[in-house]
């Protein structure tokens, strides 16, 4: 009979179960996060819990927050948790579970009057997120988009904020107008030059209603960049079953991710940081190498691999690397394409990360799914497959390869796999590309002439010519022949 996981209950949960060595009333608050998800608990809550079992950082505890009514599952969930989550980080040849405990509360989702109130006070020294790219408000070339209904509300509105940013404001004013310093805005997403995206969004919806504040952002929040790693699969129940089964433990909502992380960050925090530094975090004068080689090498090979595998019917990505032609198109699209188009990084060896890359790809116990790989193409494909294509493009590299990953993308926009399967509608913009991977068969130019994806590629000539051979060789032999082709050319 598996324990119910909360406070009462730590110690007598077993043996195998490592739990906080630190008390909670030991921790006090400084940092009010938006986006208590997966990502955010296996990432920059397990780095706090780290610091304090090592009695170090006890002030910066986290309090969660959230802008969506349909957070407030998950907050209950934890709050019948006392805000404890377990995370089992998973590697081929063992698990481990450990209980973290550095989130001392969690704010009714949505409730800005406290949420503005929360992050007003003085304790707070850092307000970071994990809000997913979509909470950024971006249009097509990745500019803030004050257009965007949510930005327009606000910026007529901003006495009643529904967004992240709309409260962010409304907390710096009060601040401002307390004496208290302004905190610094710590993004934890994905994205490039997180630290610069997310002052844009701040300093942007600020301008729509007082401009003269839009520029005291500016001048005097800070907004770090950092580059975030670690993959962590959305919970689902069959990780809340193997929580149960191999720890004895019940957890209405775990968290399941690989062994490995990676967190570099500039260091610039005018009102002081956790010592994230102890306990395996980098700081760097500038993240951009590191995020680049990312981008380009981690995010781009998960583009590479998902296509092939999501025509072929695989559904696990450790599947995928198991089937020899999706890993050696992987293999050789990243030493002969990507690799060339990554500049050297501090300290690091591009083949070494590669490697470390592939082993991760191949973990089997980490269940990360093909389909979320091939989620959201028309905003992945511009950030993590067309810029080291235009770069290949400039600098007279090999760009075949990538051609065909182009290729692959527009034959699995077409909703159907191989074997005849539906794929179920999996972007944003699907209702769009399902229509234009259609004409593509016909016309393999159409695909290209996606001038908000591929810009002014469609008139490359020699690429425009690789990608239509490629998207016609899957329509009219398959994914498995077309990927043995590539794989037999020198």
């Amino acid at each position: 009979m598996a324990t119910p996981l909360s406070l009462a209950t730590l110690a007598s949960l077993p043996a195998t179960v490592a739990k906080p060595g630190y008390a909670r009333g030991s921790l006090s608050a400084g940092i009010l996060h938006f986006g208590v998800g997966n990502f955010h608990r296996a990432h920059q809550a397990m780095y706090l819990d780290r610091l304090f079992n090592r009695g170090q950082s006890l002030d910066w505890a986290l309090i969660g927050a959230g802008v969506f009514e349909g957070e407030r599952r998950g907050r209950d969930i934890l709050q019948a948790q006392d805000w404890l989550t377990t995370l089992v980080e998973q590697e081929a040849d063992h698990s481990e579970a450990r209980v973290l405990g550095s989130m001392i509360d969690y704010l009714p989702p949505a409730d800005a009057p406290a949420i503005i109130a929360r992050m007003s006070q003085r304790d707070i020294r850092i307000v970071s997120l994990t809000i997913t790219e979509g909470g950024y408000f971006l249009d097509a070339k990745d500019r803030f988009d004050p257009t965007h209904p949510a930005i327009r509300a606000d910026a007529a509105s901003p006495e009643a904020p529904k967004t992240a940013f709309g409260m962010m404001i409304r907390a710096l004013k009060a601040r401002r107008n307390a004496g208290i310093p302004p905190f610094t805005v710590m993004c934890c997403d994905n994205i490039p030059h997180n630290g610069a995206v997310t002052r844009n969004a701040l300093c942007g919806l600020a301008r729509l209603s007082d401009p003269d504040f839009a520029e005291w952002i500016a001048a005097n929040v800070a907004f770090p960049n950092a580059m975030v790693d670690r993959i962590t699969p959305a919970t689902t129940d069959r990780e809340r079953a193997m929580l149960a089964a191999d720890f004895g433990v019940a957890d209405g909502w775990p968290v399941f991710c690989e062994g490995y992380t990676q967190w570099v960050l500039e260091d610039h925090f005018p009102l002081g940081r956790p010592a994230f530094d102890a306990v395996g975090a980098q700081f760097v004068a500038d993240v951009a190498p590191f995020e680049l080689m990312k981008l380009r090498i981690l995010n781009g090979g998960h583009a590479v691999i998902a296509y092939p595998a999501g025509l072929m019917d695989i559904h696990f990505v450790h599947e995928a690397m198991a089937h020899p032609l999706v890993r050696g198109f992987l293999r050789k699209i990243e030493e002969t394409e990507i690799l060339p188009q990554v500049p050297p990084v501090p300290d690091t060896d591009l083949p070494a990360y590669l490697d470390l890359i592939e082993r991760r790809f191949s973990n089997p116990k980490i269940g990360d799914t093909i389909r979320r790989l091939c989620l959201d193409g028309s905003n992945r494909q511009p950030k993590f497959i067309i810029p080291t294509l235009r770069d290949a493009l400039a600098s007279g590299g090999g760009f075949n390869g990538l051609a065909l990953e182009c290729a692959l993308w527009a034959r699995y926009c077409a909703g159907v796999t191989d074997s005849g399967q539906i794929i179920e509608p999996n972007d944003p913009n699907w209702d769009r590309l399902v229509p234009v991977a259609e004409q593509a068969r016909r016309r393999p130019q159409a695909w290209l002439e996606q001038d908000a994806i591929y810009g002014d590629l469609a008139g490359h000539a020699g690429f425009a010519a690789r990608f239509a051979h490629w998207l016609n060789a899957l329509w009219r032999d398959g994914t498995a022949a077309t990927l043995t082709r590539y794989l037999q050319q020198g």
